[in-house]
């Protein structure tokens, strides 16, 4: 096992919120283009060509790929619990509001903190920590209220709703199969190939039976896009990520990822053109308050 970090060091911070970021433009770089790259398309590029981009560079680097390590059971359960929380997002997104679906699936944090502690006791979240992930929730959750008082999104909403907590669910149950499985121990790399390649193939699979058009006559603005999104987020950040959870507490980790949607709401302003809004700047005050509680050392006995 690798060496584990008990609190986030100054390299952790800025890895994981740089990870945020990207991963906040990365909804800016979805939504520009959804009108012309249908989403689940997108995310099989993505997912396809991020593990053929990882696989090379696991190969170039002499890492071995193919080894019989134990790790199969755990990579094929990580790949299809990843696979399937973009399904729950996508297919949700058709009975509920985006604004409402974002906030569901940032439960996920409490997904990981609830389960942890079955995989390490170590880890195990102080009183003051989860009250940190609540004030952290609670900003991200002010950030998007305004889905709240929109109109209804109609009958079915209830569905929409209950997939984005299944999506945020699985997202945290990901998380939670790595560290159980003998891939904590294993290179992020293949870890990655895991998750993508799984995951590509069922999200092909939902495209197809969906009835997607798939054509590579593409604007220079969708291309760029797809670009961003494969090499940048999937190959860059994922691996950045995944050495993160091999290498300090998931947790914390995990609760710095509501800075996401905050990112998304920001870059939205300056890219989209969206209003500023007291909300954001609340909900910014939040998340930081939030992450700096989780954050604290236990006080010594």
């Amino acid at each position: 096992m690798p060496d584990r970090h008990p609190h986030l060091d100054r390299l952790a911070i800025v890895l994981v919120v740089a990870c945020s970021f990207l991963w906040g433009l990365n909804q800016v770089a979805v939504k520009g283009i959804v009108h012309e790259v249908p989403p689940l398309v997108q995310a099989t590029i993505r997912s396809l060509l991020g593990a053929v981009l990882v696989l090379a560079w696991a190969l170039a680097r002499g890492i071995p790929m193919w080894r019989r390590d134990g790790t199969l059971a755990g990579g094929l359960i990580a790949g299809a619990l990843f696979g399937g929380e973009f399904a729950c997002v996508f297919l949700g997104l058709q009975y509920t509001t985006a604004s409402r679906m974002i906030v569901f699936i940032y439960i996920a944090p409490f997904v990981v903190a609830i389960g942890m502690p079955f995989i390490s006791r170590a880890e195990r979240l102080a009183a003051h920590q989860v009250g940190g992930l609540l004030l952290a929730f609670s900003g991200v959750a002010l950030a998007f209220a305004e889905g709240f008082t929109q109109p209804e999104a109609g009958p079915r909403q209830w569905l929409g709703d209950t997939l984005g907590v299944v999506a945020a669910v699985l997202w945290g149950a990901t998380t939670l199969a790595i560290r159980a499985t003998p891939l904590a121990s294993a290179a992020p790399e293949k870890t990655l190939v895991y998750q993508l390649g799984v995951s590509g193939v069922l999200l092909l699979a939902g495209s197809l039976a969906h009835g997607d058009t798939w054509t590579v006559a593409l604007s220079a603005a969708a291309w760029t896009s797809l670009g961003y999104q494969s090499v940048v987020v999937v190959f860059v950040s994922y691996l950045v990520w995944f050495w993160l959870v091999r290498h300090y507490q998931a947790t914390q980790l995990s609760a710095f990822t509501l800075l996401t949607p905050v990112f998304g709401l920001m870059l939205g302003v300056f890219v989209l053109g969206e209003p500023v809004t007291v909300r954001l700047v609340a909900a910014l005050a939040g998340v930081v308050a939030g992450i700096a509680l989780v954050n604290r050392r236990r006080a010594a006995a």
